[in-house]
Formats: C-alpha cells, sequence, structure tokens
C-alpha cells in the first residue's frame, strides 16, 4: 500500500550506482571521454555567453535566449559527468537517498527548462521571420526577459511534485540502481511500494511539458516554413532559413531523446537503454549545441571572427 509505505518512509538511506559494468581498461576509456566531451561542453558554451556578452550585435532577443540555453547546458551536463567519472573510477559510487533524489530533481527541472526555452526560441524565430517590420515591437527586451524566467519557473514547478512524490516512495533494497544517475525509472524499478501514483504523475508532466512545448515549437515552424516559402528572391529564403536551421537541429535532436525517455505510460523502457539515451542527452547533446549555433550561424562566426581579429 503506498500510503502506508508513505507513512513508514524510506528504508533505505543510500544507494549503490552500478555506472557501466566492465573490465577497468574500458571503465578508463569512458571517463576520458566523458572528462573530454565535459570539457569541450563547459569551454564552448562557456564562449557563446562571452561572444554574445561583448559583441554588441548580438544583443538580440535571440542570442539573449542563446544564452540562456548555454547556461543551462553547463548545469546540465555539470549536474551528471562530476559524478559519473566518480562511479566509473570506483571512488564515488554510493549516493545518499536525498542527494539522489535532489540529482533528479535538478537534471528534470532542467529538461523541463530546457523545452520550454526551445518553445520560446521557436516563437522567436516565427515573429522574426513572419512579421519582420515590427519584430522589434513584438518581441522587446522586457518580452524577452518575461519568457526567459518564465521557462525557468515553469520547468523547476513543473518537476516539484513529481519530485515530492518520488521521495516518498518505500525502498527496501535491493539499492543498487543500474544506471550513472538518478532518473526516475530507476527509482520506480527500485521501490516496493505502489508506484502507480508517481508512474501517472510522470505521464502527466511530460505530456505537459515536453508534448505541449513541442506542439509550440511545430506550430512556429510551420508558420515559419510557410513564409519562408512565400519569399520570392532564392537569396532570401536562404538567409531567412540559416536563422533557423540552428535551432531546428537542436529540436530535432533534444526532442527525439527526451520523448523515448519521458513521454510514455509506464516504466517500461529497458534500463540498460535509458542509459545509452541518457548519455546521449545529458553529455553529447549539451556538447553539439554550441557548435551547431557557430558553425550553422553566419551573425555568430562573423562574431568569433572580430573577436580572434582583436586578439
Amino acid at each position: 500500500n503506498m500510503w502506508k509505505g508513505m507513512a513508514n518512509g524510506t528504508r533505505v538511506e543510500e544507494f549503490i550506482l552500478l555506472g557501466f559494468p566492465g573490465t577497468w581498461q574500458s571503465r578508463v576509456c569512458l571517463v576520458v571521454v566523458f572528462a573530454l566531451m565535459y570539457s569541450l561542453t563547459v569551454i564552448g558554451n562557456a564562449s557563446i555567453i562571452a561572444l554574445v556578452w561583448t559583441s554588441s550585435n548580438l544583443h538580440t532577443p535571440m542570442y539573449f535566449f542563446l544564452c540562456n540555453l548555454s547556461f543551462l547546458e553547463i548545469w546540465y551536463t555539470t549536474g551528471v559527468v562530476p559524478k559519473a567519472i566518480g562511479v566509473m573510477l570506483g571512488t564515488s559510487q554510493t549516493i545518499s537517498f536525498s542527494v539522489c533524489i535532489f540529482q533528479l530533481f535538478f537534471l528534470l527541472s532542467l529538461g523541463s527548462t530546457e523545452c520550454f526555452l526551445l518553445s520560446v526560441m521557436a516563437y522567436d524565430r516565427y515573429l522574426a521571420i513572419c512579421y519582420p517590420l515590427r519584430y522589434s515591437s513584438l518581441m522587446n527586451n522586457v518580452l524577452s526577459a518575461r519568457l526567459a524566467l518564465s521557462s525557468w519557473l515553469g520547468g523547476f514547478l513543473a518537476i516539484s511534485l513529481l519530485a515530492f512524490l518520488t521521495s516518498r516512495l518505500t525502498f527496501c533494497g535491493p539499492d543498487v540502481i543500474n544506471h550513472f544517475l538518478c532518473d526516475i525509472d530507476s527509482c520506480l524499478a527500485l521501490s516496493c511500494s505502489d508506484t502507480w501514483l508517481v508512474e501517472l504523475a510522470t505521464f502527466l508532466v511530460s505530456i505537459i511539458v515536453v508534448v505541449a512545448s513541442c506542439v509550440v515549437t511545430l506550430v512556429s515552424y510551420m508558420y515559419i516554413i510557410s513564409s519562408i516559402l512565400r519569399i520570392q528572391s532564392v537569396h532570401g529564403r536562404r538567409k531567412a532559413f540559416s536563422t533557423c536551421s540552428a535551432h531546428l537541429s537542436v529540436v530535432t535532436i533534444w526532442y527525439g531523446s527526451t520523448m523515448f525517455l519521458y513521454v510514455k505510460p509506464s516504466a517500461q523502457n529497458s534500463l540498460d537503454l535509458n542509459k545509452i539515451v541518457n548519455t546521449f542527452n545529458t553529455v553529447v547533446t549539451p556538447l553539439l549545441n554550441p557548435f551547431i549555433y557557430t558553425l550553422r550561424n553566419n551573425e555568430v562566426k562573423q562574431a568569433l571572427g572580430r573577436a580572434f581579429r582583436r586578439k
């Protein structure tokens, strides 16, 4: 009985993270890869923030949202990689129940915030391409700040109830989590109490956060593509598409993996498969974002060129 389990509280106070089982050599190789990707992620995203901050021509809502996304990616991967490296080296395989719940809350909140930010960025591109003459009045500094703040608050508030419900589950053992981080599926798999309420809350939050933000993004891009196709000149169409192609690439990568992980009625996915997809979501994607925006955005490339010439 779930309510009885809630009254008794948790029995397991500490978990053991299994990480990636294998030989010592294979784990060391993974540690090197994770450390390298983490370093590049932090450097790449911090460079974007610094570049936007120092380049006056990038002081627009589009790059303000990009700075928010880069800041988020730094913390998102920081919440995973240092602990994962300790797990793979065998120096930090244990995690207390409270820290486990905090990591789950922190990562899911940042993931939800990213969904909202990507939909806000799609809306911003919709206004810029569909209403170019009115864009500066429609998307002003006040509105962009409110949209960014709403994304952060909405992301953390959306996960608060889910994290609370998970913290009230009873864990009787075993205490081994087949993962390198605390995620919702791993916790549900280990709980000895009824998990239907948490699974229902996870499904509903996923629908609200992931699917709703994805719909906003898709609708925005339907209007964007329609407007681009109506542009007469080939150069005009290419320029309009170049302003949103980087964002579209990031959206495709992010929503594909996120929907696989969370938009499902119950925790039935293989935990080993979840581990692989989570690696892509929390380690690979934050690394790809700065490179995608740098390589596919002419304004960023020009600002980078000017920054190097000044040096």
